[in-house]
């Protein structure tokens, strides 16, 4: 059985891990937070992924998955090591690296026999030649001449369906630069190949540029189509209507196609913002990239306009606010556009109240004492509130009552973050609708 530690139990390396532990690996996941470790050992889930809490409980019962405080106590045991902690962006965009050199370091503190180190955090092109560094320096310290090879695997994992991205991929994108590495990550993969998913193996730099290009893509598909709304608004046009037109083309399809308030999470922002800092660093401006950062920044303001024009002077007006994750599924807020919505509407003067059915928890933890009402339910949130703003699609505010909302609003009004609702059956039931792009 191979024997792999991932290092960094956060999103992608506690899914990674329990995801590898079920198709029979023996993995360790190593995480120098004393306090989550302990947690996860008594079954306490860091994060909110629908299905992992079963898999981890189910692979730690298996005997497959283990958790460590310290890489170097179990290095030896390992053919295999997994970097899976945090790149967050520095004050000028690049990620920051701190964490995977780290991990480096360690590595090359406690090797003794051949390892391979494979990235599966986030990282900018160029990344495995400073980890490759940072080991041949301790390795040098330590006046040894241990083998070791350094990979690349980027991760494409989406937040809400974790878990079948990961069993079923659309694709696993492996960067290697010799034959045995590539030979141990064909058989750590060799499931996927049997079910004819496609693995694709290239080099190094290609792999880390893969993962920034893939996002940077779909980010610009959003950003281009809420520019396009934008527009709509304007000149009067339906941006559904053009949505489908457009998504009917096999050359452009639907996927990504959808008009919002801009998006946000822990990869999209980051990796926007590094790929253009990459740009900068070797003097080419990577001006389509910086338009999509700069129109989505733009975007996560047109919910707070509309509330805005719809209720007049906010000061003192009931806002409630359906939604804070940055997507469905998660209750993850990073650079979420609830977040910006509610500093603006706090700074005008509103009485906020906000519900989200998973980040309730999340969104005190990050405005802290911030004057904001946390209601128990959608209808509570939305009784005597001047505005009801959907800010994320999450299933159950797709098909509202809409009679029981009229009667316990003070307002009229209904924002439509994300459109979803249907406008003539809100204009039917006595609202005021405003979508974006319609």
């Amino acid at each position: 059985m191979m024997k792999i530690a991932i290092v960094g139990t956060g999103y992608v390396g506690l899914v990674s891990g329990a995801c590898f532990a079920e198709m029979g690996l023996d993995i360790t996941c190593v995480d120098i937070d004393t306090q989550k470790i302990e947690g996860l050992r008594r079954g306490a889930i860091p994060i909110y992924e629908p299905g992992l809490s079963e898999l981890v409980r189910r692979n730690v019962e298996a005997g497959r998955l283990h958790f460590a405080t310290d890489l170097g106590a179990c290095l030896d045991q390992m053919q295999v090591v997994f970097i899976a902690v945090g790149t967050p962006p520095d004050e000028d965009g690049s990620a920051d690296l701190r964490h995977v050199l780290d991990v480096a370091r360690t590595f090359g503190r406690c090797i003794r026999r051949y390892t391979l180190l494979v990235t599966k955090s986030t990282v900018p092109v160029g990344t495995a030649q400073r980890i490759r560094a940072a080991i041949e320096e301790e390795l040098a310290l330590r006046g040894c001449d241990i083998p070791f090879d350094v990979a690349s695997n980027p991760e494409f994992l989406k937040e809400g369906a974790a878990i079948k991205d990961f069993m079923s991929p659309d694709r696993v994108v492996v960067g290697v630069d010799s034959d045995r590495a590539r030979a141990l990550m064909a058989r750590l993969y060799r499931p996927f190949l049997i079910n004819n998913f496609r693995v694709m193996f290239m080099d190094i730099p290609s792999a880390e540029m893969t993962k920034y290009a893939a996002n940077a893509m779909l980010a610009t598909r959003i950003s281009f189509m809420n520019d396009i709304a934008n527009l709509c608004d304007l000149v009067g046009a339906d941006v559904d209507a053009v949505r489908k037109g457009l998504g009917s083309d096999a050359r452009i399809g639907s996927k990504f196609l959808y008009p919002g308030c801009g998006y946000g999470g822990s990869c999209f922002p980051k990796d926007v913002k590094a790929l253009a800092r990459t740009g900068r660093e070797h003097g080419y401006a990577m001006e389509v990239i910086e338009a999509v950062e700069r129109v989505n920044q733009r975007q996560k303001e047109v919910v707070f306009d509309k509330l805005r024009h719809a209720a007049g002077d906010l000061r003192d007006k009931r806002i409630a606010l359906w939604g804070l994750a940055f997507k469905p599924e998660t209750d993850d807020m990073r650079e979420a556009p609830a977040a910006t919505v509610i500093e603006r509407l706090l700074a005008a003067g509103a009485e906020v109240v906000v519900y989200d059915p998973a980040a309730m928890a999340e969104c005190r933890r990050r405005m802290g004492g911030r004057p904001i009402r946390y209601a128990r339910t959608m209808y509570d949130a939305a009784a005597d509130a001047d505005a009801v703003a959907l800010m994320t699609e999450w299933k159950e505010f797709r098909m509202p009552d809409w009679a029981r909302l009229r009667a316990t609003m003070r307002g009229d009004a209904i924002v439509d973050g994300r459109n979803i609702f249907d406008r003539e059956e809100l204009l039917a039931a006595g609202f005021r609708y405003f979508g974006i792009g319609k």
